[in-house]
């Protein structure tokens, strides 16, 4: 006898979550489960990732290891769909690195990183506007310079990239991938040779739930 979804859960939302679940990654990046938003949409699940160069496969993400980046990743869901969406889920995400100094010069670099999430979801195999739809972001820049005591410590850039979109059908895996690998762009990892396989790395299996929407 074959199971069917937890009672009350959209049977969409759970094809969704095992899209999710059975993406491969590359191993530098570390997924986790964190709680998701409970007022923005009825169905929600969230991500955190940090991108760790050398990291072996199976190995686990220690406090004191250096992340080259970091973000986020939500996928809501609302059967009934949103307006602002055009459609039923929407893919929200974040990405944090911190970039050589000299970059902070370039005038393009918003442009360029904004490039890097069209590039990598069309490097995810998704057609823009017909496998993803309505999507938006903002690319934000912050120049650290000490003074004082602290002179010495060399001027860093923190580089944010925030972006969402709507997915048209259940294919999440490859939202996911595209995700995961605007991270390890911005980490300044080199893409994976055409024809390598990506190894496994995934989050742990949870039974989705459903939040609850307050005022």
């Amino acid at each position: 006898m074959t199971s069917g979804p937890p009672a009350g859960v959209p049977a969409d939302f759970v094809a969704a979550l095992d899209a999710l679940r059975s993406q491969a990654l590359r191993p530098e990046v570390h997924l986790t489960e964190i709680p998701a938003p409970v007022r923005v949409a009825p169905y929600s699940v969230a991500l955190s990732a940090d991108v760790v160069p050398g990291a072996p496969e199976g190995s686990h993400f220690h406090d004191d290891d250096e992340a080259l980046a970091t973000g986020r990743f939500v996928l809501l869901h609302d059967p009934a769909g949103q307006e602002a969406w055009h459609g039923t889920f929407r893919v929200v995400t974040l990405v944090r690195a911190t970039l050589e100094p000299e970059m902070a010069a370039d005038p393009l670099l918003a442009d360029i990183a904004w490039a890097w999430v069209t590039e990598c979801l069309e490097g995810a195999g998704l057609d823009l506007g017909l496998d993803v739809r309505a999507e938006g972001g903002t690319v934000t820049r912050v120049l650290s310079r000490s003074f004082g005591a602290l002179a010495g410590t060399p001027d860093a850039v923190d580089l944010e990239i925030r972006a969402s979109w709507t997915p048209t059908d259940l294919n999440l895996g490859a939202h996911l991938a595209a995700w995961a690998a605007l991270l390890s762009t911005a980490a300044g990892l080199p893409p994976l040779p055409v024809g390598v396989t990506t190894l496994t790395r995934r989050f742990a299996s949870r039974a989705p739930r459903r939040p609850t929407v307050g005022p």
